[in-house]
């Protein structure tokens, strides 16, 4: 059976993703209190597009990671990278102290890094701290994800029971009276209500032959950004899904279209913009029907 032509990493596809967060802090900024990230000038949502790869990368790390070549290169376990380089070198039987990388080992450590690890022939990376493999230009880009309307983050006070010295616990006697025994504290919790997020991504053929991403690893893609939010639910968060995946598929390797001609498509409106918006159907997508298409660009709703 042919696979699906969106599951082919020798055409190229340009794709939008739309997702939704309820009651929860997509991205926080640590420059801002760990506030939800916003454009000052137009107040719009911000995720970028090391949160998304965050996502995929646990994702697969979840669901294949046991697997030899669906390792994950940048992990969030205080794995150090310099030890994940060190592990081309001995499996290849090169010498990688003492002396410096001679340019045929760099590429052949590159190739094993793009064998081995999902995220480096997908994202790509810089691989060339000590001791050096090379660099990797990766076939699929993320842009920053940007929220279709204004978000209004909200900065919110929260008590718990838990107390976090043991002097807060004790009861002692002062010149007030016994004082001490607390049973409360103060926080805060940040929260955009509702906000829809639309972000752009792309894949690159002529990059996929040089990691040698492929065919599973496409698809492997597509299924992490659609499900990938399911194992990343936290209390900080609130309730985030995808709300649509829709695919731009290119009968070549260069393109028959400008992706941003493509994008522009795909509208996303407020039903009513004099209500404040609290959920999906406030929204309406329109998805452009085959015949509007350029001539050898195809469209594919994965998720929508």
């Amino acid at each position: 059976m042919e696979s699906p032509s969106y599951q082919d990493p020798t055409r190229r596809h340009d794709f939008v993703l739309i997702f939704e967060v309820t009651d929860g802090n997509p991205n926080g900024d640590p420059d801002a209190g760990n506030l939800p990230r916003v454009d000052p000038e137009t107040m719009q949502g911000l995720v970028t597009d090391v949160c998304l790869k965050r996502k995929v990368r646990d994702y697969v790390d979840a669901t294949h990671g046991a697997e030899a070549n669906f390792k994950i290169y940048v992990q969030n376990k205080g794995i150090a990278l310099s030890t994940l380089n060190r592990r081309a070198y001995e499996d290849l039987g090169i010498k990688s102290t003492g002396t410096k990388q001679k340019r045929e080992d760099v590429e052949k450590t590159r190739a094993w890094m793009c064998g081995n690890f999902y995220d480096i022939r997908t994202f790509g990376a810089v691989l060339t701290i000590d001791p050096n493999c090379g660099q990797v230009r990766g076939p699929v880009q993320l842009t920053f994800a940007r929220s279709v309307d204004p978000i209004i983050p909200l900065d919110l006070s929260i008590t718990r029971v838990a107390i976090t010295r043991e002097q807060d616990v004790e009861i002692v006697e002062t010149e007030r009276g016994m004082e001490g025994g607390k049973t409360t504290e103060m926080g805060r919790k940040a929260i955009v209500p509702y906000g829809l997020y639309v972000g752009y991504g792309f894949v690159n053929p002529h990059f996929a032959e040089q990691t040698g991403f492929s065919q599973e690893d496409l698809h492997l893609f597509w299924e992490a950004l659609i499900r990938m939010w399911d194992l990343d639910h936290s209390a900080s968060r609130g309730r985030m899904a995808c709300r649509g995946l829709y695919v731009f598929t290119h009968d070549s390797k260069l393109g028959k279209f400008p992706a941003h001609k493509l994008f522009d498509l795909i509208r996303v409106d407020r039903r009513d913009p004099q209500v404040p918006s609290r959920r999906f159907g406030d929204y309406e997508v329109s998805v452009p029907e085959q015949k509007d298409l350029p001539d050898g660009v195809s469209i594919n709703i994965l998720e929508g």
